[in-house]
């Protein structure tokens, strides 16, 4: 896919999704205004009641005093403490409020402004809250005589009463939310690993032809000189170039083995014939093998075999090729005279196998890619060394299968240390 259609299809879907989301949270600010003007009209009426009844209580408590005058005008004849008592107050709202279906904890108080003080409260808190941020209705507003007071009705917990309220509505749009970003994210990571795997596959084919085509020129141009008859006829020349035809007919086999190897652990079917072994044994004959490629390059491989435990239970087959792999990389990704250190000891379970190199290293954010199939670095001259990127991800499968561990530590231009943990029998601890 076009670079400039994947960043056109994402900025479109980015463009969306902030739309979306900001339609859903403008009617959820919306639901909750309405919720919020509910709340207040239903307090009001609540509290109108509340004034009414009030007023009715104390003319009746005047009337049983004799108050007369009560029966001619709304004015007050009586303290508060004469004719209602916090509990009877406190009672009268709370009904009220349960009537209009509000379940929320309140406080109440009368407030004389005139003395800037409260005459009746439920709770300590402070005068100035209750009246920034209650509701206050006038008591006795027919009273000419005295000065006004007001009822004062405040709800601590009013904005947590109304997301309750509200819980619902936030609830499935934080959900749908929550979908949609992940569904985005998951979508977008998506098309980056479909094109960066596309990448991929055409480094490795590219690779892969290449790997194919030096070798049987190789064949082509040997057998076309056996074909020759004074050649066939010199006995130097002939073992010569069928040695060489030889050498590179392994060499096929092996990078075809190595392709067949990385689909079977693609599909899960890797077989391990496990026995026991000698770990030093194997490491050693493979040091054997490649030293040879080392000293070309007036390079040296030192070994410190520390671990007193070297048998293990393993494929002899595949842990050769895991030696053999890090020990190619160590020497192929090292320009001039490698010097490569090969180090075991065991642990309380195991054995565990260190090599380091002084080549080109591996910066920190490939580091975390090595070991995924077909990956190659990308930097420096790395991709004039021939590979597949099938080795380091073989090298992992077949620690994994043995129950190990492997981590890398490495610094660009100062070469990579590669650590690997195998348990002494399978039954011990990953």
């Amino acid at each position: 896919m076009n670079r400039k259609v994947i960043f056109l299809t994402i900025f479109s879907m980015t463009i969306a999704l902030i739309g979306l989301m900001g339609v859903q949270i403008y009617w959820i600010r919306n639901a909750s205004s309405v919720k919020e003007a509910n709340f207040k009209r239903s307090v009001n009426e609540v509290i109108t009641r509340v004034v009414a009844k009030i007023e009715q209580i104390e003319k009746r408590k005047a009337l049983q005093n004799n108050q007369f005058e009560g029966m001619l005008n709304f004015n007050r004849h009586l303290t508060y403490e004469n004719f209602i008592t916090l509990e009877s107050l406190d009672s009268l709202i709370s009904v009220e409020l349960n009537v209009r279906g509000i379940d929320s904890k309140f406080e109440v108080g009368i407030y004389k402004p005139e003395k800037d003080t409260m005459l009746l409260r439920t709770s300590n808190t402070a005068p100035r809250e209750m009246i920034k941020k209650g509701f206050a209705f006038r008591l006795f507003a027919s009273d000419i005589f005295t000065s006004p007071e007001y009822l004062i009705i405040y709800f601590p917990n009013e904005q947590k009463y109304l997301l309750t309220e509200l819980w619902g509505m936030l609830l499935v749009s934080i959900i749908l939310i929550i979908v949609i970003m992940y569904s985005f994210s998951y979508t977008i990571m998506t098309i980056f690993r479909q094109k960066r795997l596309s990448e991929m596959k055409n480094d490795f084919i590219n690779n892969m032809t290449h790997e194919f085509k030096t070798p049987i020129s190789t064949i082509s141009l040997a057998c076309e000189a056996l074909s020759d008859d004074e050649i066939s006829k010199t006995s130097g020349y002939f073992s010569n170039y069928l040695n060489i035809i030889k050498e590179e007919n392994k060499r096929l086999a092996g990078m075809s083995e190595k392709i067949l190897q990385t689909a079977v652990i693609e599909k899960g079917q890797l077989e391990m014939k496990k026995e026991k072994i000698d770990f030093h044994l194997i490491i050693s004959n493979v040091i054997k093998n490649i030293r040879i490629q080392v000293e070309i390059k007036d390079g040296v491989i030192i070994r410190n075999f520390k671990a007193t435990q070297s048998f293990l239970e393993g494929d002899k087959v595949h842990l050769t090729n895991l030696v053999y792999n890090l020990l190619d990389n160590a020497n192929k990704y090292t320009p001039r005279r490698p010097v490569i250190r090969i180090r075991t000891e065991n642990t309380s379970n195991g054995i565990v196998l260190t090599i380091q190199d002084n080549g080109i290293g591996i910066s920190k954010a490939d580091q975390k890619k090595i070991f995924d199939k077909l990956y190659r670095v990308p930097m420096g001259n790395i991709h004039e060394v021939r590979g597949f990127g099938l080795g380091l991800s073989y090298v992992k499968a077949i620690v994994t299968e043995h129950n190990g561990k492997i981590n890398i530590e490495s610094e660009v231009s100062k070469g990579s240390t590669f650590r690997i943990f195998l348990p002494f029998t399978e039954s011990k601890e990953k």
